[in-house]
């Protein structure tokens, strides 16, 4: 028999305490307020918030938050007697952010967490704490926002065998990669409207060096191959490199600029990576721009699927930790990487210099005969395959000019070594830009 709204609503509430009032934890607050009544109804229980750990009680942020409990200190949300869930809004790999969340595992009070950092660098270790006191450890607004990005590959891929996972995971640098593309500015330009948007942060390293990505892409890994990926194997590039004539060639070429963050899974190991990369620009990932992320998995079974959406957000993120807490509600909870600790161990990453692929190469070379069959030279001395090569004409007063050489698959060490060479040649004025050609 099924129970009616008024039955639903008189169970006992699941009641949260939220540490960090930020954008994320303000509208978090509003959503469970606003939408009482169908998270009631989903969750088969009422959900409210009784307690908070916040620096500034008077803030303004759009509601009402008077009557709760406050802490000083955000740990102590783990030992509050009125708290069965706490939520970790704080952020950081460090500090108060992880001592709360051991705090409240270890208390066996259910966690839920949008903090990637967190579980990126701790992961395995966390979810040891989580099955030991049998405490939900839960992240989805971690990775992608309100994209359900860690149910799709945790339980909706759950009985397949996952060979790569990742997409574009980072908002801020697909804005910045989109306008560059079409405004014709240069990254610097159009990293600082970002920051006037909003887009990106003062300090804009952690989003456009990769690390953002890198950590998202370590929790995605981790799931798809159902073994803790130590964050420090991930090999990290950022889009600082990245010209206007960078995004202008690709087009002549047929292709996109988008940063990746790429995982996939071979006999000789793990191979992780945040780079940019150049997609055809027919293909569904080239297609998403602005501040949208895309989640790219492919199984033995499934085969290739990608789910798109906002990655960053008040909203979006907010509404991706209410599920998880509707999911505790009503118990429904899975280990940390989907797969009992027991079966655990370190995951083997494939050495960098073993990676293959077809390459993208820019170079500003001298205008005098000769160049091209020096570093032709170099490349055939490699072992790389010349597949393509667009050279713009110089004007009279330019001493240098663009050149860029479009390879074969080849070895990653076989090209790294032609650009070192390619590089030391007087003829080259500047350093080399290399982007990898992932054609999905």
């Amino acid at each position: 028999m099924s129970s009616s709204k008024g039955d639903v609503a008189s169970k006992t509430p699941l009641r949260l305490g939220v540490a960090g009032l930020g954008t994320v934890g303000a509208g978090l607050a509003i959503l469970l307020r606003d939408n009482a009544d169908i998270i009631t109804k989903r969750a088969g229980r009422p959900i409210e918030i009784t307690a908070v750990a916040a620096r500034d009680k008077t803030r303004d942020r759009g509601i009402d938050l008077s009557a709760l409990t406050w802490h000083s200190n955000a740990v102590d949300l783990a030992s509050d007697p009125n708290v069965d869930v706490v939520v970790e809004l704080i952020g950081g790999s460090e500090g108060t952010a992880r001592s709360l969340v051991e705090a409240a595992l270890k208390a066996g009070k259910a966690v839920v967490t949008a903090n990637k950092a967190l579980l990126a660098v701790h992961g395995d270790s966390l979810a040891r704490l989580s099955a030991a006191n049998n405490a939900p450890l839960l992240f989805e607004a971690a990775v992608a926002g309100g994209i359900p990005a860690i149910k799709t590959v945790r339980e909706g891929l759950a009985a397949d065998r996952l060979l790569s996972i990742g997409g574009i995971l980072n908002g801020t640098c697909n804005y910045i990669l989109t306008a560059m593309r079409e405004t014709g500015r240069d990254f610097s330009d159009v990293l600082a409207e970002a920051q006037e948007l909003g887009y990106a942060e003062a300090d804009p390293s952690t989003d456009v060096d990769g690390i953002d990505a890198a950590h998202k892409l370590t929790i995605l890994a981790s799931l798809a191959f159902g073994q803790p990926v130590e964050f420090d194997s991930v090999h990290v590039e950022g889009i600082r490199c990245i010209g206007a004539l960078d995004l202008t060639f690709a087009r002549t070429l047929g292709y996109r600029i988008k940063l990746l963050g790429l995982a996939r899974q071979s006999e000789r190991g793990v191979e992780a990576r945040v780079a940019p990369c150049l997609v055809p620009e027919a293909t569904p990932i080239a297609q998403v721009d602005g501040v949208f992320n895309a989640v790219i998995a492919e199984g033995t079974f499934v085969g290739r699927l990608m789910v798109e959406g906002r990655g960053a957000g008040a909203g979006p993120t907010a509404s991706a930790v209410a599920a998880d807490i509707i999911d505790i509600a009503r118990g429904n909870t899975v280990p940390v990487w989907g797969t009992d600790v027991t079966t655990l161990k370190a995951t083997q990453s494939r050495p960098a210099s073993e990676w293959h692929g077809a390459f993208y190469l820019r170079l500003s070379v001298a205008d005098r005969a000769g160049v091209i069959a020096d570093i032709t030279a170099i490349l055939r001395d490699c072992g790389v395959s010349l597949s393509s090569m667009i050279q713009h004409p110089s004007a009279k007063q330019e001493q240098n000019v663009p050149l860029v050489l479009v390879t074969h698959p080849t070895d990653e060490s076989a090209m790294q070594a032609a650009r070192q060479r390619i590089a030391a040649l007087d003829v080259v004025s500047a350093e080399p830009v290399l982007i990898r050609i992932e054609n999905f």
